[in-house]
């Protein structure tokens, strides 16, 4: 969580004295419709029609974008090798098999590899905007309209950032966000979608509460209802989020100013400094500055004195750390498990790391140095400093 306070604790409080914590209720009586407020400032704030927020973070607002897209058994869908484990798994929820590709040097999708990894039975596309990165969304949403796949944007990592001026979340068929309490807007464990697609927004919407049959605006859809699970969002956390959502540009122009500022200074200090390419490095979130180097075993070594990390040592970002997905461990019953459905048979179920040498190279030479939007001026050059250290020994005693 970057900035919470004073502001949310006076929302907070106008809810309880409401006496309506529940998301579903009547503003005459009393409903503040904090949720619902929320859904449409985010739906305004990120440029598309529908949005709905809910409880579960990242990973519920990507199983109710799959199932939205109506992704089910005897389907592929895309995924990179570099992402939280939550991005697989709600594949797997919904009854599908993800199918794991490479990530190039912005440590994103590489959309070549897409385009090499499409068969017949490949329906979706989710490209993930990792820590903070704008994935290639001009060439992925072309390779999508070409061969006619649906796209879900896993923007969990990168909530208000965007792609050649357009916000991440808005260029795919359904975004989906995450408001848990690493995120860079946050009400503990919330997320959400946005879509231009009604139908999307209906199937997302019966999936996320169990309970919609008997919500007065079902009788509004034009779908019949369905059972789904819950996910549904508190009036806490809408009121928590829209005060949030007031602190997102401020949170995102002081960690853009803060890398931007620290890579100006480091390419006039150290010349033979390189930067990971960026897809969009105005769309850029700022939450991470991405050091190459050309041999991993320096890139280590960096890591070690610098205090940043090598992504492929993550511990639980990487295809082959995702032990249950790897092991085909899902759900509690064989039966419901995936892998073992007989729609799902003839697909690509296997993830070796002989399948993804570039991924385990890029993401093997790439540092991350973390950065603070609380930094001042002396903050950003002591750590100009300990990067020049760190570069000057890591690469003294790699030679």
């Amino acid at each position: 969580m970057y900035r919470i306070g004073k502001e949310e604790l006076k929302e907070i409080e106008k809810v309880i004295k409401s006496m309506e914590l529940f998301r579903v209720g009547d503003p005459k009586k009393g409903h503040l419709q904090e949720c619902y407020k929320f859904e449409r400032e985010w739906a305004k704030k990120i440029g598309t029609k529908y949005s709905l927020l809910m409880s579960g973070g990242g990973t519920s607002a990507l199983i109710c974008g799959l199932v939205g897209l109506d992704i089910g058994p005897g389907d592929e869908v895309l995924i990179p090798s570099y992402t939280f484990m939550a991005t697989a798994t709600s594949v797997l929820m919904v009854g599908a098999i993800p199918v794991v590709v490479e990530v190039d040097q912005t440590c994103t999708i590489d959309p070549d590899d897409i385009e090499k990894k499409i068969t017949k039975n490949t329906k979706a596309v989710i490209p993930v905007h990792m820590v903070g990165f704008p994935c290639n969304m001009g060439k992925i949403m072309k390779i999508a309209k070409k061969y006619n796949l649906k796209v879900l944007e896993d923007c969990c990592q990168a909530v208000g950032g965007s792609f050649k001026g357009k916000h991440l979340g808005s260029w795919g068929d359904v975004g989906a966000y995450s408001f848990n309490y690493f995120k860079i807007i946050s009400c503990g464990e919330g997320g959400a979608i946005v879509t231009d697609d009604k139908i999307v927004y209906e199937k997302a919407s019966i999936f996320h509460d169990s309970g919609t049959v008997f919500r007065p605006y079902a009788g509004e859809f034009s779908i019949p209802i369905f059972l789904g699970f819950q996910f549904r969002a508190s009036e806490i956390m809408g009121a928590i989020m829209r005060i949030q959502l007031r602190r997102l540009d401020k949170i995102l122009n002081d960690l853009r100013k803060n890398k931007k500022r620290l890579m100006e200074e480091l390419k006039n200090e150290i010349k033979d400094i390189n930067f990971a390419p960026s897809n969009d490095i105005e769309g850029d979130c700022g939450i991470m500055l991405p050091i190459r180097f050309e041999d991993e075993d320096i890139a280590k070594k960096f890591a070690s004195i610098v205090g940043g990390y090598r992504p492929i040592d993550s511990g639980k970002h990487v295809w082959f750390d995702w032990k249950p997905v790897i092991e085909k461990r899902i759900w509690h019953k064989d039966s419901l498990n995936p892998y073992n459905l007989p729609e799902n048979k003839n697909l690509r179920i296997n993830y070796t790391k002989e399948m993804y040498p570039k991924s385990i190279e890029n993401l093997s030479k790439t540092v991350f140095v973390s950065i603070s939007l609380e930094w001042k001026a002396k903050d950003i050059k002591e750590k100009l400093n300990l990067i020049k250290r760190a570069f000057e020994e890591a690469n003294k005693n790699g030679n």
